[in-house]
């Protein structure tokens, strides 16, 4: 495989699909250099028709950087903890579970931002994808950002907020952690405007695991919260994508939030494994 990859854009928000690219087969530096650079540029790429197995979604995946095993064991694939399953399938019987397998994907939110090393990239591969629904929605921050007017950019220069998973868990309506993995996940500070370490773009870093911003009154806190919320997912600063069967759809969770979308969890089968890639702490 050359340098040139064959791009597409897939929005006129953010993304770009790439075709002829086998993410099984051995990739040379040069070959994976050109990968690296779509993805600084584009946020977000789509590879179409791929057939991974566990070993060579994480030998992929392992390509960016160092692999999180995610605090919540539950989702752990079984013989690759570094794989997070999404699934409504029970192992067991095969048959649909009828709910959704994780409510905290189903709200805004940026991964591992509740981490002092938040996620660099997401990797999701989608096995089973149900028919209608089940689409994973992405906010691009960056451009959330430079359309702010000066006043609230000053506003927001310099706030910090506390990224908590437990609190933001239990406001989607999931379960409370175990005390065990709450020490493995305590609520951390991260700057509201964050630089992206590769291009220099500056972005808003907010998320639902966001429980308070430090400094402000509780109200003041929540309001510009979900002001700068609002404002982010609007319109003209979201992609909806829409999933087939062998997409490996890959973003930079340094400049994008995302959610998934409902679907039909009684009859519709959803299957996605995710790798996660640690990032720096964000500045």
């Amino acid at each position: 495989m050359g340098l040139a990859l064959d791009l597409s854009p897939i929005s006129p928000v953010m993304g770009a699909e790439v075709q002829g690219v086998d993410l099984a087969a051995p990739m040379d530096a040069p070959a994976f250099a050109a990968i690296r650079a779509a993805f600084n540029r584009h946020g977000l790429l789509r590879f179409p028709a791929q057939t991974l197995d566990e070993a060579a979604l994480v030998a992929f995946s392992r390509r960016f950087g160092e692999l999180q095993i995610h605090v919540l064991d539950e989702y752990r694939h079984p013989r690759f903890p570094e794989i997070y399953v999404l699934s409504n399938v029970d192992r067991a019987t095969g048959e649909t579970t009828g709910r959704h397998p994780d409510l905290g994907t189903l709200v805004w939110h940026s991964d591992l931002s509740f981490q002092r090393r938040p996620a660099l990239a997401t990797i999701l591969y989608g096995i089973a994808v149900p028919k209608a629904g089940g689409e994973t929605l992405f906010a691009d921050l960056a451009a959330a950002y430079d359309a702010l007017d000066g006043a609230l950019k000053r506003r927001i220069a310099g706030l910090r907020a506390i990224h908590d998973l437990d609190h933001s868990r239990q406001r989607a309506g999931a379960p409370p952690m175990t005390a065990a993995q709450r020490a493995e996940a305590p609520p951390v500070d991260h700057p509201l405007v964050r630089t992206h370490p590769e291009t220099g773009r500056k972005g808003l870093y907010i998320s639902h695991h966001i429980a308070r911003i430090e400094g402000l009154p509780e109200a003041e806190s929540r309001a510009l919260l979900g002001e700068l919320m609002a404002h982010a997912t609007g319109e003209r600063f979201v992609y909806a994508n829409r999933w087939r069967s062998g997409d490996v759809v890959m973003w930079d969770n340094r400049l994008t939030m995302h959610r998934a979308t409902e679907y039909d969890a009684a009859r519709e089968r959803r299957v996605i494994h995710r790798t996660v890639v640690k990032g720096d702490t964000p500045v």
